[in-house]
């Protein structure tokens, strides 16, 4: 079943790799980048302000930085436990995979950081600004999923390290939200 498993992941990620093309290159490389995001951070930042005022503000980035650090964390302990190579550094796969200005990501690929951290970020936005901003769904499954594949485009990641990578964020953004939810109950709404 683990073969068969690994033959699916192998022939999916080599269609979705495939399926590259020099404009799109630099695109995917952007998409991929942290730095690139953070206008878009920054405006995530504001909205919570905006609906939440300061000292919810601080509380949602410490839950953030938590999260993140979670996914971050488990997802690199997952990467030395399985040790599976990135698709860029699998020997057999010389000369099948595309990847972008000759970069390759570190030797281990499963499971992504990049999707774990995404769909956290995500799932949690969604959670705190669906009530407020109409297209806040949509447009957060939206990059999160554009980041997720970016990986699998320049090379570095199979799809089975996405999908799991995602559910792990998932998970960690719904634990998060509980914590929001008692926070909330217990510190910042004051009972009448």
């Amino acid at each position: 079943m683990i073969e068969f498993l690994k033959k699916i992941d192998l022939e999916v990620f080599l269609f979705l790799n495939g399926l590259n093309a020099p404009w799109l290159d630099p695109v995917m490389y952007y998409i991929s980048a942290k730095f690139f995001w953070i206008p878009f951070y920054a405006l995530l930042l504001y909205f919570c302000y905006k609906y939440y005022g300061w000292r919810s503000l601080l509380i949602i980035m410490l839950l953030v930085a938590l999260m993140i650090t979670f996914t971050d964390q488990f997802t690199g302990f997952m990467k030395d436990y399985f040790q599976r190579y990135r698709p860029s550094r699998d020997e057999n796969l010389e000369g099948l995979v595309h990847t972008v200005y000759g970069r390759r990501g570190g030797r281990y690929g499963f499971v992504s950081a990049h999707a774990a951290n995404s769909f956290a970020l995500a799932v949690f936005m969604i959670h705190l600004l669906r009530d407020k901003l109409k297209y806040i769904a949509p447009v957060m499954i939206t990059w999160a999923s554009l980041k997720a594949y970016s990986r699998i485009y320049l090379g570095v990641h199979y799809p089975g390290d996405i999908i799991v990578g995602t559910l792990i964020g998932i998970l960690a953004a719904l634990l998060i939200i509980e914590l929001w939810k008692y926070i909330n109950r217990k510190l910042l709404v004051k009972k009448v």
